[in-house]
C-alpha cells in the first residue's frame, strides 16, 4: 500500500509546493486582477483547440498500430484517446491514460502485444516529435534566452530522446540466457516493433509529423489564451517557448504537470520581458484550457458499453 500511494504522495506535495513557492513570488493581486480580465471568447477557443489533440493523438496511435501489423476502426481508436485523456486529468499516476488505452485496444480485439507496445510507441512518438521540434526552434530559443546555460539543457535532452529510441531498437540484443524471463521476451518484441515503425519512412515520418503538428497546436493554444490576456507575445514567441514548456512537463514529477507548467511558463516567457504574474495567470488558464477540452472524455466514457468495467489495478 505504502508503494503505491508513496509517488502519488510526493507529486502531489511537489505540485503544491512549486504552486505556493510561485504564489509568494508574485503579485497575487495583479494576477487575480489580470486573471478576471480574460476575454471569454478566446478561453473558449483554447479549449476547442484542446480538442485537436484527439484527432492528432487518433492519427498517431493509428500509424503505430498499422506499423505492428494491425489497426483498429477509427472511430474506436477516436474513444479510446478521448477516454484516455480524460482519465489523464482525475488518475494521479502520469500514465493511467495509457494503461486504460492498453486495456481498452486488448478488449477491442488487439493483441496484448499490439495493445501495450503501440501505445508506448505512440508515447515514444511523441516525445521524439517534441525534441525534434525543440532542436528545430533552438536557434530561435537562443535569440530569446541569449548566454543563459538553460539552451544546452534542450540539445542534450533532444540527444537523450534520440539515443533512447535507438536503445529501445536492439533490446532484442540481449544475451540469449536472458530470453526464458517474460520480461526479457516483451523487450525483445517492443525492440522489434520500434525498428518496424521508426525505420520505416512510410510510418516514421507522418507519426513524427503528426506528433509536431501537435505540439504546435498546443503553442497555438497558449498564444490564444496571450491574446485573451492582451500580452505582447506573438506565435512564434509562443511556437518558440512552449514547447521547451512542455518538454519540463513530461517529466512524471508532478500531477498532471501542475506546478512544474506554471514554473516554467513564468521562467520561459520571462525572457521576452512578460511579468511574473501574467505568465502565471497564463500558464494557469492554459492548464484550465486543458481540463475544459479534456472534460468531455468523461462523457465519452459514460457513454461506452464498458463504462462499469476498469482494469484491474
Amino acid at each position: 500500500m505504502l508503494k503505491r500511494w508513496l509517488p502519488w504522495a510526493l507529486k502531489f506535495a511537489l505540485s503544491g509546493l512549486l504552486i505556493w513557492y510561485l504564489l509568494g513570488k508574485v503579485d497575487v493581486g495583479a494576477a487575480w486582477d489580470q486573471a478576471r480580465g480574460v476575454d471569454p471568447a478566446m478561453l473558449v477557443l483554447a479549449s476547442c483547440l484542446m480538442v485537436g489533440q484527439v484527432a492528432v493523438g487518433t492519427l498517431r496511435w493509428h500509424i503505430a498500430m498499422r506499423a505492428l501489423g494491425t489497426v483498429l476502426r477509427v472511430i474506436d481508436t477516436a474513444r479510446f484517446v478521448y477516454i484516455a485523456m480524460f482519465f489523464n486529468l482525475v488518475l494521479p499516476g502520469a500514465v493511467g491514460g495509457d494503461a486504460l488505452r492498453m486495456w481498452k485496444g486488448r478488449r477491442a480485439g488487439l493483441s496484448l502485444t499490439q495493445a501495450v507496445n503501440s501505445v508506448m510507441l505512440e508515447r515514444v512518438a511523441t516525445v521524439l516529435g517534441l525534441v525534434l521540434l525543440v532542436a528545430a526552434t533552438e536557434p530561435l530559443l537562443m535569440d530569446r534566452l541569449g548566454d543563459n546555460p538553460a539552451i544546452y539543457v534542450f540539445p542534450a535532452l533532444t540527444a537523450l530522446g534520440i539515443l533512447g529510441t535507438l536503445f529501445l531498437m536492439v533490446l532484442d540484443r540481449l544475451p540469449s540466457r536472458f530470453h526464458r524471463w517474460r520480461l526479457a521476451r516483451g523487450l525483445a518484441y517492443l525492440a522489434g516493433d520500434t525498428r518496424r515503425l521508426f525505420l520505416d519512412a512510410r510510418h516514421a515520418l507522418p507519426i513524427l509529423g503528426y506528433s509536431m503538428v501537435g505540439h504546435v497546436n498546443l503553442a497555438l493554444v497558449v498564444y490564444v489564451l496571450a491574446i485573451g490576456l492582451s500580452l505582447p507575445v506573438t506565435f512564434v514567441d509562443c511556437v518558440v517557448l512552449v514547447p521547451p514548456v512542455i518538454l519540463i512537463m513530461t517529466i512524471p514529477i508532478s500531477i498532471a504537470g501542475w506546478g512544474v507548467r506554471e514554473s516554467a511558463m513564468v521562467t520561459a516567457f520571462g525572457f521576452i520581458g512578460i511579468a511574473d504574474h501574467s505568465a502565471l495567470v497564463l500558464s494557469v488558464l492554459f492548464g484550465i484550457a486543458i481540463t475544459l477540452g479534456s472534460l468531455p472524455g468523461g462523457l465519452v466514457w459514460l457513454a461506452s458499453a464498458e463504462r462499469t468495467l476498469l482494469p484491474k489495478a
